[in-house]
């Protein structure tokens, strides 16, 4: 449409839009438009993750080739690194200190280091998980894929890398007198159980780190003093028999305990049913799901925040 001025210019007016009036929303509605990086639905998100199985798989071998890479031993440090630090734990704790009270040396032993190994697959979990996002900011600005795949594939990591450990460690068991029977079989279920809850820490502490990073300098001591009340280097029951019944039940009952005692008992002769809580499957079940299930949430639900600001 157009109007003749007084001067005699002629002034144009718009044509009268089928849009005026619209809010943005209504607008991004009418032409299917979303917002970058928003956060999908649960059940897309996880969807979009299964998508990215290969990568997840991919990205933790090739952190765990790189991360010896410079050292002239390799991937032998994988297995060398627990098992000096199980060395060094037997020396000051079952020789020195005697913590290994109540056990002949023939368990004690394989105890040790399977406690060692198995709280060290949880620890380092952690560890890498409280770094997945902060320490990964150039990944996570550069491309669009679930924030998710990170702190599982840390996670995923550390399971091969104790997967390597386990020659060892049924080394061991059999060189101090524990055979295989059928109980091995048991190892599997326990460090399925076990990697769902690593998975679960993992993304809760990668979305606590992505927000705050000094976690990361913080998370040492808090998993060193987790490591001393979980029993790895002494019969929790048998140190504290003089101790209120509460407090040997409250650290038998922490998960990280509970995942080394259903090794321990698959793995070692010596060491039966009596030095096992009761219902200790059904716990370790509840921890998996709790924190596998809960952390999977609570990392999903910060999801369009990561990698911003």
């Amino acid at each position: 449409m157009s109007d003749t001025s007084q001067d005699g210019g002629v002034v144009t007016s718009a044509r009268p839009s089928a849009d005026d009036g619209l809010s943005p929303a209504e607008l991004a509605a009418k032409y299917g438009l979303s917002v970058s990086g928003a956060r999908p639905g649960l059940r897309e998100y996880i969807r979009q993750l299964w998508g990215r199985r290969h990568f997840i798989l991919a990205f933790s071998q090739a952190k765990l080739t790189a991360q010896y890479s410079q050292a002239k031993l390799g991937q032998v440090w994988q297995v060398v690194t627990p098992l000096l630090n199980a060395f060094v734990y037997f020396l000051i704790f079952g020789v020195i200190i005697g913590a290994d009270r109540g056990m002949p040396r023939e368990v004690y032993v394989p105890f040790l280091v399977t406690g060692v190994f198995v709280f060290t697959f949880t620890q380092s979990s952690v560890m890498a998980g409280v770094r997945a996002i902060s320490g990964n900011l150039g990944l996570v600005r550069a491309l669009h894929f679930p924030r998710a795949s990170l702190p599982i594939s840390f996670a995923l990591q550390q399971l091969q890398q104790l997967l390597f450990s386990m020659v060892v460690l049924v080394a061991v068991a059999v060189i101090f007198g524990s055979y295989p029977s059928a109980s091995w079989l048991l190892v599997v279920p326990a460090l399925v159980l076990q990697f769902v809850f690593n998975a679960g820490l993992a993304l809760v502490v990668a979305r606590m780190g992505a927000k705050t990073p000094d976690l990361a300098q913080l998370m040492p001591f808090i998993m060193r003093t987790w490591m001393y009340a979980s029993g790895v280097m002494f019969s929790i029951p048998v140190m504290l028999e003089d101790k209120p019944a509460w407090i040997s039940d409250l650290l038998q009952y922490n998960p990280a305990a509970l995942h080394m005692d259903l090794i321990r008992f698959a793995l070692i002769d010596g060491y039966g049913g009596s030095n096992l809580p009761p219902h200790v499957w059904f716990a370790t079940l509840a921890w998996s799901v709790v924190i596998g299930v809960g952390g999977f949430v609570y990392f999903w639900k910060a999801e369009e925040r990561y990698g911003r600001g």
